[in-house]
């Protein structure tokens, strides 16, 4: 039997009165668990860009709730995201992630990376059109200022636009109002260190308002090959305002800004940005209401020696309106538009033709929820995208639930999508000495996917909750390595659209209430991934492994108790099954956070990370280090 390490058994809680990882100042009382029914009553607006009740969310919608994320012990969002169980967060360096739902993880020595995902912080997209991925460096909050995670896997494109493919995480952050008075949170362990010092206050009885300040850094992970120092370092800061000029309107006002330093090897990579986001919420007699929301986000990265460096700038003007039509009919319309500015500043081997571009998109959209019979619910979406490289392209949906009583409900769904094209896919050129050896393709195309999916959420009884889902994706023109034109030589490659193929598979998640201090959560979820070239396919030797690399299966099983009045502990188990190609092996961590409150003021805890082996590979070496284990010592004060 293998023997854990002093650190691992002190972090199981055996020194239940050491002060280490303090990750949120908050009263006991604060931190206690919701009620399975108070759960299954949270509001949720991801699903249908309305407010509605989780029980009654026709989607595969998973919320990490504001209580779950003070006591996970996570500091950083993507460390809190391995709550949900319908994604799959792989951690590849100190700073990156491989964050995605249903596959399609990408595949580095194939340049191909995980951007079938959209993340939206406040209903600000933070996903990249360079390559429609996440930078998941750049996104950081004070995790005592979220209120929750809206995490949806499966296709949301009618609502949220291309690259909402295979899920949506939408991050809620906390109204002003609720987060006043001041904050120090200061953290200390062997992997990562932060101090975040935050005060909110009132200007007017209608105007609140708070600032923070916010240093993390990451300590090295364990390389095999190729990556030996990857430490890191991002201070940050940012300020919020709540007005609410009326018993019918809200005003939010909130920016950030920050700049960092990553190692990369015998190197480094620099990392800025700063954004703004500024929402107006109307509401009318007659049940209707207005949403107008403008943001701004410009991000830049370089490497300062010998490497390249690029800047984003990012508009957008969203407005959306929701009206009963009658007493069967409740509608939103909405529209969007987004400019994107960026130039690429590259190096000899890896550059982009054009350098510079201004992509403009728009769209609107129209949903109607149909109530058939009181409890028989339809609900028809469509939206229309002009997109700055495809076009045109047709999104909708169609939801159909069913409650078959107060505690249970079953849906299905039919669903389309697109990832749609990126200037990586249109514009890159990389060259080996002065051959080139790989050109985007003017002529690339959208990815394409019909997704089809059923199930069902019932809160059993008092104690015990459940909700299953399963899923059928049809993609076509997934990307593909081909050979450029009028060659046959591997130094002349281009993208091409000939991978096309399915996935299917399920996933199951409960909530059991065991007694009033002890809760036990479990997950499970199933992946199978069946791909094809289509005929005309130049280079099938790559392979379709070129899309992702993806376990079968995953497993939790998450503990929550309340040991009295002041004390909380949790314990969280995971079973990630083997990667295919390439290999690697399945894996079991733990991770437990152990917090005592002094008082309503001072809070003490203890959290550590992978406590069953000294490191463990989460994604394919010589790109992704080994993840060692960790633990944290901190405090937290209210003032």
């Amino acid at each position: 039997m293998r023997r854990l390490s002093r650190t691992a058994i002190t972090c199981l809680g055996i020194w239940a009165v050491c002060p280490v990882a303090f990750t949120h100042a908050q009263s006991a009382q604060d931190l206690q668990q919701m009620s399975i029914d108070q759960l299954e009553s949270l509001d949720v607006t991801s699903v249908t860009r309305t407010t509605e009740a989780l029980g009654e969310a026709p989607a595969a919608v998973y919320v990490i709730t504001h209580d779950a994320i003070l006591r996970s012990g996570g500091v950083t969002v993507p460390e809190i995201l391995r709550l949900a169980p319908n994604l799959q967060v792989n951690q590849t360096s100190a700073s990156h992630y491989v964050i995605t739902a249903r596959g399609f993880s990408g595949n580095n020595a194939d340049q191909s990376f995980s951007n079938q995902l959209l993340v939206l912080i406040d209903g600000r997209s933070v996903y990249t059109p360079l390559f429609s991925g996440v930078y998941w460096d750049m996104q950081d909050l004070m995790p005592e200022d979220i209120e929750r995670i809206e995490v949806i896997s499966g296709p949301g494109a009618t609502l949220w636009g291309a690259n909402a493919v295979n899920g949506v995480i939408n991050i809620i952050t906390r109204k002003s109002g609720d987060t006043q008075g001041g904050l120090l949170s200061i953290s200390a362990g062997n992997l990562e260190q932060s101090v975040s010092l935050r005060y909110g206050g009132r200007l007017a009885d209608d105007l609140t308002y708070r600032a923070y300040l916010r240093e993390y850094s990451g300590s090295d992970t364990q390389a095999a090959a190729g990556n030996p120092h990857d430490h890191w370092s991002k201070p940050q800061g940012g300020l919020r305002f709540d007005w609410t000029p009326s018993d019918k309107d809200t005003v939010t006002l909130e920016g950030d800004a920050y700049s960092g330093w990553e190692g990369q090897g015998a190197g480094s990579e620099d990392v800025s940005g700063h954004n703004v986001l500024m929402q107006w919420n109307h509401a009318f007699d007659d049940d209707a209401s207005l949403q107008v929301r403008a943001w701004y986000d410009g991000t830049s990265r370089s490497t300062p020696i010998g490497g390249g460096r690029f800047w984003l700038d990012m508009y957008d003007l969203d407005v959306q309106h929701s009206f009963n039509l009658d007493a069967s009919n409740a509608v939103t319309v909405g529209g969007e538009m987004r400019v994107n500015r960026y130039h690429i500043y590259g190096t000899s081997s890896l550059f982009y033709a054009p350098a510079s571009r201004s992509l403009n998109l728009s769209d609107a959209f129209v949903e109607d929820s149909i109530a058939l019979t009181p409890a028989l619910t339809a609900v028809l979406a469509l939206k229309i995208e002009a997109d700055p490289y495809s076009g045109l392209a047709v999104l909708p949906t169609g939801r159909l639930s069913w409650k078959l009583n107060d505690r249970t409900m079953i849906w299905a769904a039919a669903s389309r999508a697109i990832r749609s094209p990126t200037p990586f896919d249109r514009d890159v050129q990389e060259r080996m000495g002065t051959l080139i050896s790989l050109s985007g393709n003017p002529q690339f195309d959208s990815v394409e996917l019909t997704a089809y999916e059923v199930g069902a959420r019932a809160e059993l009884n008092s104690q015990l909750s459940v909700s299953v889902s399963g899923f059928l994706n049809d993609y076509l023109q997934i990307r593909s390595v081909e050979l450029g034109p009028g060659t046959a030589t591997l130094l002349n490659l281009t993208w091409g659209n000939n991978l096309r193929g399915q996935t299917y598979g399920f996933e199951a998640w409960g909530d059991y209430q065991m007694l009033p201090w002890w809760r036990l959560s479990a997950s499970y979820t199933s992946l199978t991934e069946n791909f094809k070239f289509a005929p005309g396919a130049t280079l099938p030797g790559i392979g379709v492994s070129q899309i992702g690399d993806d376990p079968a299966s995953s497993a939790t099983l998450r503990s929550s108790m309340n040991l009295g009045d002041d004390v909380t502990w949790d314990a969280d188990l995971r079973y990630v099954g083997r990667l295919p190609n390439p290999l690697v092996p399945s894996y079991v961590e733990l991770n437990s956070s152990l917090g005592w409150s002094l008082s309503d003021s001072l809070r003490l805890s203890l959290s550590c990370f992978n406590l069953l082996h000294a490191k463990h590979q989460e994604f394919p070496a010589p790109d992704a280090n080994a993840i060692p284990r960790s633990f944290a010592v901190g405090v937290q004060w209210r003032f």
